[in-house]
């Protein structure tokens, strides 16, 4: 956090010398020198006891001056209102050194002591400006928007790659206007652009333009995990999304539709954010290999089964290899549900390896 800056004391301090003149607390001293029950008639009533100044620790800010009142609690509303530095920028903390604080008070004619203002331990006070932050996505928003309106581009497959990446750019608070181009350069075979851009009403661009340079990439659709899944974990559709990254050499790879996705079982542990690959999920098994397995032969009219030992492990609708555990023949069937494998009958009508 950097030390904010201090303003150079207003000629308002001497217009205000007068106001500061007869000592800030002296009323306190009066009133506790009077008997609360003894008030001799015909005098004034005693001034009420001035309230206790102390400092505040930390403040949020939406201006660029830091007053008096902001630092220093229980000043009066002409004294809170003082100027007495200035500002972070947009979005940014920093802080003042307590005795710069009690410095700038006294020189001010707020208090005749430093210790007149209670210090609950401070060493300095924490200021943050408020701010609104624009994100890279609010940036490639208003690019495309710009792209769209002036040169026809339905850029919505391509994402937007700038030049050593997103500025940092922070506007008032107040402002909820959406960020637009002001100024627009497109080269349709490189796909580069420069542009311009601002939030309407915003003075922090407005005096420091936001301008970026870049490329549109082309983009394809893949699906990525919503949330860390651990390994053996099954993937329901509130666990993915699909989301559009820009084209690679490893495209092929990688899983682009949701439902190649959904119901399958995580072959290792998936960090959220990240494309899914081929090779980072599979079917869920339901036969393992050496399970024992009821192997089923059905035709019109006619139903076998009996009890084998499946050869492999395998998802529903898998072909693995079945073992008949008293003839010691070996067939192959499709897994047709948990534990069950159904098999065809040869040509000759007959099931293979049955007897």
């Amino acid at each position: 956090m950097t030390m904010i800056r201090s303003l150079t004391i207003l000629a308002a301090f001497a217009l205000a010398g007068t106001a500061f003149a007869a000592p800030p607390h002296e009323g306190v001293v009066a009133t506790a020198a009077l008997a609360p029950h003894a008030q001799p008639k015909g005098q004034p009533a005693p001034a009420p006891a001035a309230q206790k100044l102390r400092l505040k620790p930390e403040l949020m800010l939406t201006r660029d001056l830091v007053t008096f009142g902001d630092l220093i609690s229980g000043l009066s509303v002409q004294e809170a209102a003082m100027p007495a530095f200035r500002a972070p920028a947009l979005g940014e903390t920093g802080t003042i050194q307590v005795s710069r604080i009690l410095e700038g008070a006294r020189a001010g004619g707020l208090v005749r002591e430093m210790t007149e203002i209670e210090n609950p331990g401070l060493a300095q006070v924490v200021v943050t400006r408020a701010a609104r932050r624009i994100t890279a996505s609010d940036i490639e928003a208003a690019v495309k928007t710009g792209l769209s309106e002036r040169y026809g581009i339905d850029s919505r497959a391509f994402a937007l790659s700038v030049d050593g990446g997103a500025p940092s750019v922070a506007v008032e608070p107040e402002l909820t206007g959406e960020m637009s181009v002001v100024e627009l350069s497109y080269d349709d075979r490189s796909r580069r652009l420069q542009a311009r851009l601002m939030v309407p009403g915003s003075a922090a661009t407005r005096l420091k333009p936001v301008r970026i340079s870049g490329q549109l990439v082309e983009t394809v659709e893949v699906v990525v995990p919503r949330r860390a899944i651990a390994r053996g974990e099954t993937l329901t559709a509130a666990d993915v999304t699909a989301e559009r990254r820009p084209r690679d050499g490893q495209t092929a790879e990688l899983v682009g539709d949701l439902k190649a996705a959904v119901d399958k079982v995580a072959k290792r542990a998936l960090i959220a954010g990240y494309p899914l690959r081929n090779g980072d999920v599979q079917r869920e098994e339901i036969v393992g290999r050496g399970d024992l397995v009821t192997i089923v032969y059905e035709t019109p009219g006619l139903l076998i089964t009996m009890r084998g030992k499946a050869g492999e492990a395998g998802a529903m609708g898998d072909v693995v290899t079945v073992t008949n555990p008293q003839s010691k023949r070996v067939l192959q069937g499709t897994i047709s549900g948990p534990g069950r494998v159904s098999v065809k009958a040869t040509s000759g009508g007959r099931v293979a390896s049955a007897q």
